[in-house]
């Protein structure tokens, strides 16, 4: 093996030793709250196939296969049929190829191996030499994980290995920052199988208290566990996350200036109605289609979600009504403006503001509210007589969802939502109701509800 990779393949070394040696599971090891994430039981163990791991930048895609790979070990995979590389270091599909030829020598002659690429994207034609090992029947034994900060890494594997990737029913797996969910069992709120339902209230109390720090750091661990650890979240965590937006940008070749124009943009009209002609209109950037690409890009980095207007009658998006365009997690948010709008405590001065601003706090809710929903469903909003925030597709039939972060509902702002049966408001209210016909609930116990 090449000694550059050798820091990330400690286990072939010494296997029982992985978990203190390597980078990510030692880095793991000193966070108060570590996450174990459901994709480990689904990342394939036995089936030989190509398969792709997608997701943004710090999502945990790295020490998700660390975790993986011990997990091969625990089992009683030889050390030497696991190898695990990254693109960074790889600087084209021939040296792709050579890499994989010096795995499959130094595997065992027998039974399957493993062989993890990560960030796949930085090789140059990478696809070519994964179709080539495909086509030549090198991986006809071998499990090849290839990850990608970029999810077009997802949609390429589809479309170049039709008939190559395996027999597996699942190949595509993808990565998202803790759900709200995800958040509370990690932090031990909500007792394990606990039906939201049946919560009491005090626990409901702990639920809010929970989701309120939630809007602080979102889905992000290493912005969890900084609020755990040193009660706010590190200027230092924040600028990690801007400068990989940045550097991934850069590295697209495309213009920094450019970036900060249309992430302030997204920022200035947060969950408001958008158009990209009318954007490019103020901004310096000379086409919409500019503009396009670039939300476009960020949508496929998954720092951003396009929320389309819905065809009631089709179930698909309105392709002449304006969009809205919000970051993917709470966290983002806060990362971009902490780079928009630079000061020495950004958690102080920016983050905690904005929960405290009535107005900031309504549009990080809904966003929120819409980047959970568009995890399991097509998402949209309504654009009729009235406005309904967020509308999801599932079993056939819309569901509008009107989202009031406020201490007080009033029926004059919710003319859309009577108008549809299965219309729900999600509320800042702990305690489930009604109002002019419509089942009002607590919004953070029915985000619970809506991930089980």
């Amino acid at each position: 093996m090449d000694a550059r990779f050798l820091a990330h393949n400690s286990h072939l070394a010494d296997p029982r030793r992985f978990r203190e040696r390597d980078p990510q599971l030692r880095h793991l090891a000193t966070c108060p709250l570590q996450h174990r994430s459901g994709l480990l039981e689904e990342l394939p163990t036995s089936t030989p196939g190509i398969y792709s791991l997608g997701g943004g930048r710090q999502t945990g895609k790295s020490t998700l296969l660390k975790q993986w790979v011990a997990q091969l070990l625990d089992s009683g995979v030889a050390p030497s049929a696991v190898t695990y590389l990254t693109g960074e270091l790889i600087d084209d599909h021939h040296g792709l190829l050579l890499h994989l030829n010096v795995h499959l020598e130094e595997a065992p002659p027998d039974g399957l191996n493993y062989l993890v690429v990560d960030e796949v994207t930085y090789i140059g034609d990478w696809d070519k030499a994964v179709k080539f090992a495909a086509d030549a029947g090198m991986l006809d034994r071998t499990v090849l994980v290839v990850t990608g900060s970029d999810l077009l890494v997802t949609q390429e594997a589809r479309m170049r290995f039709p008939g190559r990737r395996g027999h597996a029913a699942q190949a595509d797996f993808h990565l998202h920052p803790l759900s709200f969910g995800e958040y509370v069992a990690l932090a031990g709120v909500l007792p394990d199988g606990e039906a939201p339902e049946t919560i009491p209230p005090r626990v409901v109390g702990e639920i809010y208290a929970a989701f309120d720090r939630y809007l602080l750091h979102g889905g992000y661990l290493t912005a969890i566990n900084d609020l755990a650890s040193h009660g706010s979240i590190r200027p230092s965590t924040l600028a990690t996350y801007s400068d990989w937006i940045r550097g991934d940008f850069v590295k697209r070749g495309k213009q920094e200036p450019y970036l900060r124009e249309v992430l302030a943009a997204i920022v200035k009209r947060y969950t408001s109605q958008i158009t990209w002609n009318a954007l490019a209109q103020d901004l310096s950037i000379d086409h919409p289609r500019t503009v396009a690409d670039y939300v476009a890009l960020l949508e496929r980095m998954d720092a951003a979600c396009v929320v389309p207007a819905l065809m009631e009658d089709k179930l698909a998006p309105a392709p002449k009504k304006a969009r809205k365009v919000v970051f993917s997690d709470p966290f983002i948010l806060h990362a971009v403006r902490a780079w928009l709008d630079p000061d020495v405590d950004p958690f102080e001065t920016q983050i905690l503001s904005a929960r405290a601003d009535s107005v900031w706090a309504s549009q990080i809710v809904e966003a929120c509210v819409a980047a959970h929903c568009r995890r399991a469903h097509p998402t949209f909003y309504i654009k009729a007589r009235a406005e309904v925030d967020v509308a999801y597709v599932r079993d056939g039939r819309f569901w509008p969802v009107e989202v009031k972060w406020t201490n007080q509902l009033r029926p004059k702002t919710l003319t859309q939502i009577t108008r549809y049966g299965n219309g729900e408001i999600w509320s800042k209210s702990r305690t489930p109701g009604e109002i002019n016909g419509v089942a009002v609930w607590p919004l953070p116990l029915r985000l619970l509800s809506f991930e089980r």
